[in-house]
């Protein structure tokens, strides 16, 4: 048994359930959601992407009761959440690259992955063992208030069972994990709606690790050349999001699907709907095409789709461009084998 499975082994959460608290956003509500975080508790809360699963990333016991929590394989690293760049600076070694694209996309939607600082207070198994450490600046000013109540950098995977569908709104964070975690700020429903880009930025390169709420385009534009692509890791993630089978609902998915067949459910893309969709059945991820829209929509209409009695979902062709990357990778893990 390795040192991570010792830990996460002692540090379960106890099998009895918890009352988890329902915060608002108010100032108070934000100030107690960071003294619970600190004291070690566990914390959903809004940003921009998702709502997160916050816990201390300094305090190994409490990492280890949110692997617990998610059931999350301890092999799966987290992102470290701060409030500005300057602590984000003091947490890892930044390459010269990852400063520029620091500087350009933070806060927001974005997490880079650096070489991790020697005086960095960020736990190993919050790294899962790696020499790396992502890093993220979340762009929400509820996410802001709590990070700088708690005082220290905050973990926080997207606050839902692990490889289930990811929570873009309070009632979904509730779903999977009320009774488990011990507090939930309730901040309405996200605005990007997937989770931020990761980018490898451990050397003199930048690899993309996984599409996300900062279009790949817009990246490229500040860096004046293309991403690489990162390698095949999903047995042992230098990020999150790596996984081949992740963000699945219960239903199976079909994707490219251009005609409906009977008794599925569809997941469409704009006007007109495809042959054979069941209006009944179906849910638009945005009527007029735009991937914003769809992005925002993604992961609420997912869930929605899979509480109906249907035979499977049916997912209409979605185009690439921009925030379209990052639903494409979103359903292809979705519909993966399990």
């Amino acid at each position: 048994m390795t040192v991570n499975e010792k830990t996460l082994a002692l540090s379960s959460p106890p099998g009895e359930a918890r009352v988890t608290r329902q915060l608002g956003t108010a100032a108070a509500d934000l100030d107690e959601a960071g003294k619970l975080l600190a004291a070690g508790g566990l914390v959903a809360f809004p940003t921009e992407t998702v709502y997160g699963l916050g816990a201390d990333a300094t305090n190994p016991q409490a990492i280890a009761r949110l692997y617990a929590a998610k059931g999350r394989p301890s092999f799966n690293p987290l992102i470290a959440h701060v409030p500005d760049v300057a602590s984000a600076l003091r947490l890892g070694d930044f390459p010269p690259l990852a400063r520029k694209l620091a500087e350009a996309f933070w806060p927001g939607a974005l997490t880079l992955v650096v070489p991790v600082s020697e005086a960095s207070p960020v736990c190993e198994l919050a790294r899962a063992g790696l020499p790396s450490l992502a890093i993220r600046v979340p762009d929400h000013p509820v996410a802001e208030a709590i990070l700088r109540a708690a005082d220290r950098p905050i973990a926080a995977p997207s606050a839902n069972r692990s490889g289930h569908i990811s929570p873009t709104r309070p009632d979904h964070v509730l779903g999977d994990l009320a009774g488990i975690i011990d507090a939930i700020v309730e901040g309405g429903a996200t605005a990007i709606g997937v989770e931020s880009t990761i980018l490898g930025c451990v050397d003199d390169s930048v690899v993309m690790l996984r599409p996300g709420g900062i279009p790949r385009e817009a990246i490229e534009a500040v860096l004046g050349f293309p991403l690489a692509e990162g390698r095949d890791d999903a047995e042992a993630p230098l990020a999150p999001g790596r996984l081949s089978s992740h963000y699945a609902p219960e239903h199976a998915l079909r994707l490219e699907a251009t005609r409906i067949r009977p008794g599925e459910a569809c997941l469409a893309f704009g006007l007109p709907l495809p042959e054979g969709a069941d209006v009944a059945l179906t849910l638009n991820l945005s009527e007029q095409r735009d991937t914003a829209e769809a992005a925002a929509n993604l992961y609420h209409h997912l869930r929605a789709l899979d509480r109906l009695p249907a035979a499977g979902i049916a997912v209409v062709p979605i185009p690439r461009q921009g925030i379209g990357e990052a639903i494409l990778d979103r359903l292809a893990r979705a519909a993966a084998p399990r």
